[in-house]
């Protein structure tokens, strides 16, 4: 099966040129180097309904397998990422930020403050990562392993979990 991707960032000068996005492009480099074939990109305004429709563009639409958003996770008033995508999602998955946030706050007491969300919309999993460089990279490294298995089981085609992770736990 082909694992398609898309990484879209939130920022207001971003979208207007005003700033070098440098966590899309790290983003980017990591789903490669993990077998993902990023097949959309964007930086779009953080703007409630621009990013709801982005992400229910490449879930219904595009039918991306993994969408990776970055940015608008913060304090900001302008930082409306996971409601945007609290939105969309028909179901929620907490302990994908749950442990992006336990890996930040190994680093830094300020990974508390993260409000990011992931959630599934029909086959796609939609994942918040902050928006700097530094721990966007962190935080989806600390999960990318689990993630490439969770679209397996989203999407049909993962194998027994207990032969994939022997020695794991195994709830016959």
């Amino acid at each position: 099966m082909k694992y398609t991707a898309a990484v879209i960032t939130m920022s207001d000068k971003g979208s207007q040129g005003l700033r070098e996005d440098t966590s899309g492009p790290a983003v980017q480099e990591i789903l490669k180097e993990n077998g993902w074939d990023v097949v959309y990109t964007n930086i779009i305004p953080d703007d409630f309904e621009t990013i709801k429709a982005e992400l229910v563009k490449c879930a219904d639409e595009l039918d991306i397998c993994l969408v990776m958003t970055t940015g608008g996770t913060g304090f900001s008033r302008r930082d409306v990422t996971p409601e945007a995508t609290h939105a969309v999602s028909e179901r929620e998955v907490r302990g994908i930020p749950e442990a992006m946030r336990a890996e930040s706050m190994k680093i830094t007491p300020m990974g508390m403050l993260s409000r990011a969300e992931a959630g599934i919309r029909g086959g796609t999993l939609i994942v918040n990562l902050p928006g700097s460089k530094k721990a966007a990279t962190e935080c989806l490294n600390a999960v990318i392993k689990p993630i490439h298995h969770g679209v397996e089981v989203l999407r049909g085609t993962a194998h027994d979990c207990a032969e994939m992770h022997k020695g794991g736990h195994n709830n016959d």
